[in-house]
């Protein structure tokens, strides 16, 4: 995972600093959403996906400790990485209880920040390198990597697309996942068009998930679908 892969949610409010940040980011091939504030930044949050949050502690509108319990309630595994004035104990406490995974106080040079989000990507790859491919899926063995859909000894190969939604889903089992997130994360945006192909793919699965009467994609109408098993 290179730094061009990382996509990186910036909240700050501070127009200056927030330029600087997402300009030195990207200079250096991060993705940096910037958002001037947290409920801005919840928004977009919930619309793409995300390998890191750096949050600004404080914030109109939504401070950055109760942005990160809103992620942590969807995500408890994103890194959150706080920025803040303040170096009271107290609130490096109150962020770490929070799901805080770092804190950097201001002021701070870009490469400390460097050297902060770096950390995080090492620990992504190691994740990556020690998880398993197979996913249990009700009866069925799911291998994203290979695209590989299997019960009973019998196989059934999988479009890529097929098998990044299947992940998706599965990844976010027993929520009701809306049409907008699935659209942007697997195609890059929400279109008709793209919505249209999303029906479609669905209703495959459906089929290639119907030996096994417990695995359901539900369809709730105007907001999404949601995988149990």
């Amino acid at each position: 995972m290179h730094p061009e892969g990382i996509k990186i949610l910036l909240a700050e409010d501070d127009a200056n600093l927030g330029f600087v940040i997402r300009d030195n980011l990207e200079q250096r091939g991060f993705l940096v959403d910037l958002c001037k504030d947290g409920n801005i930044a919840f928004t977009f949050y919930q619309e793409q996906k995300y390998h890191i949050c750096i949050l600004d502690v404080m914030m109109p509108k939504m401070d950055g400790f109760t942005l990160a319990a809103k992620i942590r309630e969807i995500d408890n595994q994103i890194p959150i990485l706080f920025l803040t004035a303040k170096s009271l104990k107290e609130d490096k406490l109150k962020g770490f209880m929070l799901g805080g995974d770092d804190y950097i106080t201001k002021p701070f040079s870009i490469e400390e920040l460097i050297l902060r989000i770096n950390v995080f990507v090492k620990r992504a790859l190691f994740q990556v390198s020690n998880a398993t491919d197979i996913i249990q899926v009700g009866k069925y063995n799911f291998d994203h990597a290979n695209l590989h859909l299997t019960i009973d000894n019998v196989d059934k190969k999988l479009t890529q697309m097929e098998a990044d939604i299947l992940s998706y889903m599965c990844k976010r089992k027993g929520e009701v996942i809306k049409r907008s997130e699935i659209l942007k994360s697997i195609w890059g945006e929400d279109d008709y068009f793209s919505g249209r192909s999303l029906d479609v793919f669905i209703s495959k699965l459906r089929k290639y998930l119907s030996e096994d009467e417990n695995v359901k994609i539900s369809n709730y109408h105007g907001v999404g679908f949601k995988l149990n098993y």
